[in-house]
């Protein structure tokens, strides 16, 4: 038999201030805490054949898997709790789904190999997936540990040659948090110096302040070793602030009889009475596994007590940290209909609202939209002023080459007025590619920023984004076409050479020319006019196209933006226009879940 529904060995374990905390520790574990923070944990460790499986089957009534090699392939969180009122039942859950309730201690056995098996595949291979095991009993004492598989050099048939490598990574993994308690089983009939579990106890723990050592197999020590065993025992060979606990389980040859593990702690306790050498450890409460389970219960809650303030500090903070990063997510759409469409209206008129602002220059998205515009517009000015050297050359090369080359029927000392146009007209029409650059570069600029602004207002709403985006693309491309048709008849009218008297008159004299109606007809003035008219289509050119850029790529484009955005409130697709960015829903939904784990252990911690 591997389970007795007799006597529990453990009752006087029953201590009020011993559950509350183990209780604590399982709670916590069972919400998930054990994902933002190490719990205080015992995890044991020894090497294959150490009989590490032999005392946690007697620590927990129940057969647990044996056999050659490696039995442990998975670590198997053992959570003992003792209820008067349970005869025996048991859960076992792993891989955050499964999950499975028993009352046949005969299954634990096929249980663990199952769950192993499905974590770890079919074989020797290993896997750091916690199982984790829940055995409810009025014959077991409160406790909660950690197996962890045994350690092991060489690699067996159907093992990765580097499964030793596996095993000490895994065991380091839990053995290094300074809130586990190492529980190292060491067999006495070897040298404990040479044992791997020890060392790797003692380079996680070098002040062996949470390590404490239980020694196996007494019964197979040599005649004569005993006394060796007296001196590690009473912590004269390798000290450890915990020190020692001796214990003798089941053999294989109890097992093979069928001797219960009741029984199997009966025969122990004889055998440390009877025993010569080691009787008196039973007096000093360092043998028996009586002993160890009160030693381990009481370990395990001095190291709870001891963490209590660090973790409720640790969640604290933690609390803080979530809620932080909540709070720069939204809280998601209301579920009812109608409180969702006044949650999109008011989604839609936020956006509309900066847009809106952004055209007024009131806000400032990256850079200053303002600041851009007219950097580029004062390229626009330079590029004009910097035509004028050319215009000039050009004026002054057709006077002086008049008679040569532009002369028809007129008679000597006469000009035509047409060729003179024509030149204005041609040096003119040039401008008009830079300001359909003018055009382009400040389009990108709007677009680029009504778009930022339709990323950060619709970040968690895919739907929103795609039509804002695309209503932008399209209406910055509608009103561009505008403006192109505006600048294009702006010089075709341009080429009427034209304005007004009192106008061409006051530039003339700002030349420093007469105004007098018989100079005007003289060639060697030529170059002085057309340089004053020039200057009057600089002056108009300047102002004009930055006006109708400015005012349909960003005011006007600005209004209908806003207009079609408003056409969404007249649709009844509210949850499709509303659906949330995947990965932003999983990530809120991972904070919350996160923080109500927090504030359910914060609020168990502040209940003790």
């Amino acid at each position: 038999m591997s389970y007795d529904d007799g006597p529990s060995m453990f009752q006087d374990q029953l201590a009020e201030k011993v559950r509350p905390f183990i209780d604590l520790i399982d709670y916590m574990r069972s919400i998930g805490i054990d994902k933002e923070l190490p719990l205080p944990t015992i995890a044991v460790v020894g090497d294959q054949s150490s009989g590490k499986s032999s005392v946690l089957e007697t620590l927990s009534g129940v057969a647990l898997p044996r056999g050659t090699g490696i039995v442990t392939r998975c670590p198997l969180l053992l959570q003992l709790c003792n209820d008067r009122t349970v005869k025996w039942e048991a859960v076992i859950s792993y891989g955050g789904k499964f999950r499975n309730e028993f009352d046949d201690p005969s299954e634990v056995v096929r249980h663990v190999e199952q769950a192993q098996n499905s974590l770890a595949g079919k074989g020797v291979g290993i896997c750091e997936d916690l199982i984790t095991l829940k055995i409810t009993s009025s014959t077991v004492c409160d406790l909660s540990l950690i197996d962890l598989p045994g350690i092991t050099r060489v690699a067996v048939k159907g093992q990765p040659d580097d499964i030793g490598a596996q095993i000490n990574h895994l065991i380091r993994k839990f053995i290094k948090e300074k809130r586990t308690i190492i529980l190292v089983v060491v067999p006495c009939n070897v040298d404990i110096a040479t044992t791997e579990a020890l060392k790797m106890a003692q380079e996680m723990d070098p002040e062996g302040t949470r390590t404490l050592a239980i020694l196996t197999k007494p019964d197979l020590i040599d005649p004569g070793a005993e006394k060796n065993v007296l001196e590690i025992v009473h912590n004269k060979v390798i000290f450890l602030n915990m020190g020692y606990v001796i214990v003798k389980c089941r053999g294989q040859k109890q097992i093979d009889e069928n001797v219960s593990i009741t029984r199997a702690i009966e025969e122990e306790l004889e055998f440390f009475q009877n025993h010569e050498h080691f009787r008196s450890l039973l007096r000093e409460e360092k043998a028996s596994t009586k002993c160890l389970a009160n030693k381990l219960s009481n370990a395990l809650v001095n190291h709870i007590k001891k963490s209590l303030p660090q973790m409720s500090e640790k969640i604290k903070e933690q609390m803080g940290e979530v809620k932080h990063l909540l709070s720069k997510l939204e809280g998601g759409p209301p579920l009812e209909p109608a409180e969702k469409r006044k949650y999109l209206i008011q989604v839609i008129t936020d956006f509309n609202e900066q847009i809106t602002q952004l055209s007024k220059g009131d806000i400032i998205v990256e850079e200053n939209l303002f600041v851009l515009m007219r950097k580029e517009f004062a390229e626009w000015m330079k590029c004009l002023q910097n035509d004028k050297s050319n215009y000039h050359k050009v004026v002054q090369q057709v006077v002086d080459e008049y008679d040569q080359k532009h002369r028809g029927s007129e008679l000597p000392g006469f000009s035509n007025y047409r060729v003179f146009q024509h030149v204005v007209q041609k040096l003119v029409a040039e401008l008009k590619n830079p300001a359909m650059t003018t055009l382009q570069t400040i389009r990108d600029m709007v677009q680029k920023q009504f778009n930022h602004l339709s990323r950060e207002s619709f970040k968690n709403y895919p739907y929103l984004h795609q039509v804002s985006k695309k209503n932008i693309e399209t209406i910055q491309e509608q009103q561009s076409n505008i403006v192109k048709e505006r600048i294009v008849e702006q010089f075709e009218m341009e080429m009427q050479v034209y304005t007004q008297d009192e106008i061409f008159n006051k530039h003339i004299l700002e030349e420093g020319k007469t105004a007098g109606g018989k100079e005007h007809d003289t060639r060697s003035k030529y170059p002085g006019l057309l340089k004053a008219y020039y200057e009057i289509v600089v002056q108009r050119l300047a102002d004009q196209v930055p006006m109708l850029i400015g005012y349909f790529i960003l005011k006007q484009s600005a209004k209908i933006v806003c207009s079609e955005m408003l056409d969404l409130l007249h649709r009844d697709d509210t949850d499709d226009i509303l659906q949330e960015d995947s990965e932003i829903e999983q990530y809120r939904a991972k904070l919350q879940a996160q923080l109500d784990r927090l504030i359910l252990a914060n609020d168990k911690i502040s209940s003790l």
